[in-house]
């Protein structure tokens, strides 16, 4: 960088929106949490952007339906549905199962409960970022669910929670200080892995891990 300062903790300063972002993929419903979502034009057609993950089976669910829906949720999300939807990879779980799921009228999934509106999109451009995919996608429906604080990526941090590696796209881990299953995508943050150690969430071992 000639000489230029590139201090990764600046980008920590901005704060993001927490999204659930649900597709349907050959009947299975996909969803991954996200702080990738953003408005982009006020007026007709209203367009908002999405960046998700290649390694994520939403990604995948995303490029075959064509659009998505996609939840504000609200400060009250408890931890665990964060780490559902976070950390867990749809390879691995069905993680709609057993929730109130409702759909869009292009089938996709969405979750009423802890969200304060709901964004249906339709994509009409993307943009190849190497390991990422970013969309542009017109609203093609939207919903008031709920009142109150939306939740952000600085109130989930605070409140203890490691920010999901795969879900959300602009936080990630400084060089060097953990290790990411290349099965479902969890990242444990911490300098060396114990023998032994298996994914807490796939079971994987220690020998699908690699340093991030």
């Amino acid at each position: 960088y000639g000489g230029h300062i590139m201090n990764r903790k600046a980008f920590d300063r901005i704060n993001y929106g927490l999204f659930l972002v649900g597709a349907a993929l050959d009947g299975r419903f996909q969803g991954c949490v996200v702080n990738s979502l953003h408005q982009v034009t006020s007026t007709n057609p209203i367009k908002f952007s999405l960046t998700l993950s290649k390694s994520n089976e939403t990604f995948k669910a995303v490029e075959a339906a064509g659009s998505f829906a996609a939840t504000v949720l609200s400060k009250d999300t408890p931890k665990e549905r964060i780490d559902l939807f976070g950390y867990k990879s749809g390879r691995v779980v069905d993680k709609f199962e057993g929730l109130p799921v409702e759909t869009d009228g292009a089938g996709n999934p969405y979750l009423r409960d802890y969200a304060l509106s709901r964004i249906s999109c339709r994509v009409v451009e993307k943009l190849d970022l190497g390991n990422y995919m970013l969309y542009i996608a017109e609203v093609t429906e939207a919903e008031v669910l709920g009142d109150g604080p939306a939740l952000t990526v600085d109130d989930y941090k605070n409140g203890g929670g490691a920010t999901p590696a795969a879900a959300t796209v602009y936080r990630t881990l400084e060089p060097n200080v953990g290790w990411r299953c290349t099965v479902c995508g969890y990242v444990a943050e911490r300098e060396t892995l114990p023998d032994g150690y298996q994914c807490p969430i796939c079971r994987a071992n220690k020998d699908k891990f690699v340093k991030v």
